[in-house]
């Protein structure tokens, strides 16, 4: 949430820093500023909404300036306005700080200040900041001295980015829970909150730890502790390209990324697939692989889109393992006195890497002497470095708010732990060949389903104007029910309710009428009949099906009013294609809606904050 860039150096400052927040503008998009050193002081221009409304009110010759600092927001504290926005001020305009977090003890902090003298303009808690530092510089100190003071006394979480008036060959950054990257330039230093704005600029690059202060000038970097300890860091190369941040002639970086599974799918196999073993190789994990192979008790636990793969990747453990799991939110995982010891394991699952409660939920485990492990896609992100070992998604960068790929990823990486698990604890090599196999043939069939994307606009045209779903499915498509729900609420602002098919019966089907679309997963496995008989349920109710089935099923026509087919596949892997007309039924029903697809009202793609 909320994106941060800054650059010192000899090129224009502002036309880097708007490309910059152009890339980051899915963390936030609520209002937009951009901060300058001038030999007149500070200058700056903030707008509420897109960085498309800062660039409006830019004036047609802004100053040249080699030194600034820019910001994207996610509200938290204070409505979305132009005063609210970032970058803040001290009351001498004197400093100008961009924030990522929150300051849990801004009330307090802020209440002193006013006591000492100083004004605030806004209702943000980031401001505290500003006014924080102004008081340690006015007592003669350095610009990284005063924020690693001022720091000192803050309670919270910060990604941070400074420039000061009177430091024009400085610019500060700080981290305590709010990821921040730094590029190395020739004689030039990049800052952001990901690696997203320094694809094609810059060739490496250092993370920044919590608890990290790094001071850049045109000729160097130094990073110490907030406690004053000097710290090593080393760069190394960014894993990305420009194309895997372009939309690539897509109409949005959503539909680009479902139309990309058949290739991230295949990337996140390859390399790990081994038939004639009939197992799987995962080098993340095979240096520390006693504590999961031996584990008595698994917990995943994740947020959102990554808490829906969770509970696919508890039915696969459990049903080929034999080991108990639980699925556990993240941001409830630490407030309840989890049960997790040294007899357990914690796999963590984030496609950022970078979710505040998640990474909150691993170090409550490690506390508790728990093994833990991560499934995520950044590579360099916090929970690839926090975590004991694990396993990168290589689905590439995910642009769009809505999650699709990396979802998508995550089951596949969640099958193939179970995979390698199974095989050396009770799968036959055949049965372990047989799941190779229908993995390895995976990319193709989600191939077959993205062709029907015109069906499943036609039925998406048909329902543009429902104010409610229900979807529904038993076993390992139960979670599918929920997260095609989730894209359906997040995109085309419908509300719509995931459910285990057996349980409209238990209060839901109240809510069914021939205005209700249900949406029910209806595949051919072992509870198929089971389904049908859900399905009739509601159809006495006067409901409207779509049912999502196998490949050559005739039955379902009668009793669906519309069908979209996915081919035949083993029934741990059919969330891996049954997600699939889903997610194009949300996209479909936002565009239909005139909803804006990558930048959901409300929403941001990483959330860094509680």
């Amino acid at each position: 949430m909320c994106g941060i860039v800054g650059y010192i150096g000899s090129q224009n400052a502002l036309p880097l820093l708007l490309n910059g927040l152009h890339r980051l503008e899915y963390r936030g998009y609520d209002s937009a500023g951009v901060a300058l050193w001038t030999d007149e002081g500070i200058w700056m221009q903030k707008a509420a909404g897109k960085i498309a409304e800062l660039e409006r009110i830019l004036p047609a010759e802004p100053p040249q300036s080699t030194l600034g600092i820019g910001h994207t927001r996610w509200a938290t504290h204070g409505e979305p306005n132009s005063v609210n926005a970032h970058p803040h001020c001290d009351c001498g305009r004197r400093i100008a700080v961009v924030h990522n977090g929150i300051i849990e003890n801004f009330p307090l902090l802020r209440d002193e200040l006013i006591r000492k003298g100083h004004t605030f303009q806004s209702q943000t808690d980031s401001e505290v900041l500003c006014h924080l530092f102004e008081e340690y510089l006015e007592r003669g100190m350095e610009l990284g001295e005063a924020v690693r003071q001022g720091l000192a006394c803050v309670q919270g979480t910060y990604g941070l980015a400074i420039i000061d008036r009177d430091h024009p060959d400085t610019l500060v950054a700080a981290r305590n829970g709010s990821p921040l990257v730094i590029g190395h330039g020739e004689e030039e230093f990049f800052l952001a909150s990901d690696a997203a704005p320094l694809v094609g600029v810059i060739k490496s690059v250092t993370y920044l730890d919590d608890g990290e202060l790094a001071v850049l000038t045109r000729s160097g970097m130094t990073v110490r502790t907030i406690e004053n300890c000097p710290v090593d860091k080393h760069s190394e190369p960014i894993d990305l390209d420009l194309q895997q941040i372009e939309k690539s002639g897509y109409a949005h970086f959503m539909l680009k990324e479902i139309m990309e599974q058949p290739s991230t799918l295949a990337d996140t196999l390859r390399g790990r697939l081994m038939w004639e073993e009939g197992t799987a190789r995962l080098g993340g994990i095979e240096h520390d692989f006693e504590s999961l192979l031996y584990a008595r008790r698994i917990v995943l636990t994740a947020c959102g889109t990554s808490w829906h793969s969770a509970l696919i990747g508890e039915f696969m453990f459990e049903e080929m393992l034999g080991i108990p799991v639980e699925v556990e939110y993240a941001s409830e995982f630490r407030y309840r006195n989890p049960i997790v010891n040294d007899d357990s394991v914690v796999i963590a699952i984030s496609q950022s890497g970078e979710t505040a409660d998640t990474l909150a939920a691993i170090r409550e485990a490690k506390r508790k002497r728990s093994k833990v492990y991560g499934i995520c896609n950044v590579v360099g992100s916090s929970i690839a470095r926090e975590t004991d070992a694990g396993v990168y998604l290589h689905a590439g960068p995910e642009i769009g708010v809505a999650s699709t790929k990396a979802f998508t990823s995550q089951v596949t990486v969640l099958a193939l732990i179970t995979l390698l698990l199974g095989r050396m604890r009770s799968i036959s090599s055949a049965r372990g060949r047989e799941l190779v196999s229908e993995l390895q043939a995976i990319p193709g069939k989600i191939r077959t389903i993205l062709e029907q994307h015109e069906e499943i606009r036609q039925i998406a045209e048909i329902h543009q104007y429902v104010r409610n779903c229900l979807y529904l499915g038993r076993g390992y498509n139960y979670p599918v029910a929920l997260e095609g729900a989730l894209k359906l609420k997040e995109i085309a602002y419908v509300h719509a309710e995931g459910y285990p098919a057996a349980e409209i019966k238990h209060g839901p089907i109240a809510l069914i009428d021939n205005q209700m679309p249900v949406v029910v997963i209806a595949t051919r496995d072992s509870i198929y009949e089971k389904i049908l008989s859900n399905i009739e349920e509601v159809r006495a109710r006067s409901g409207r099906v779509i049912a999502i089935a196998t490949e050559g099923d005739q039955e379902i026509k009668k009793h669906a009013q519309y069908v979209i087919y996915v081919p035949q596949t083993i029934e741990m892997l059919s969330p891996l294609l049954t997600i699939i007309p889903l997610q194009l039924f949300a996209y479909y029903m936002a565009i239909l809606r005139n909803c804006d697809v990558d930048q959901p009202r409300n929403l941001a793609k990483s959330v860094t904050v509680e």
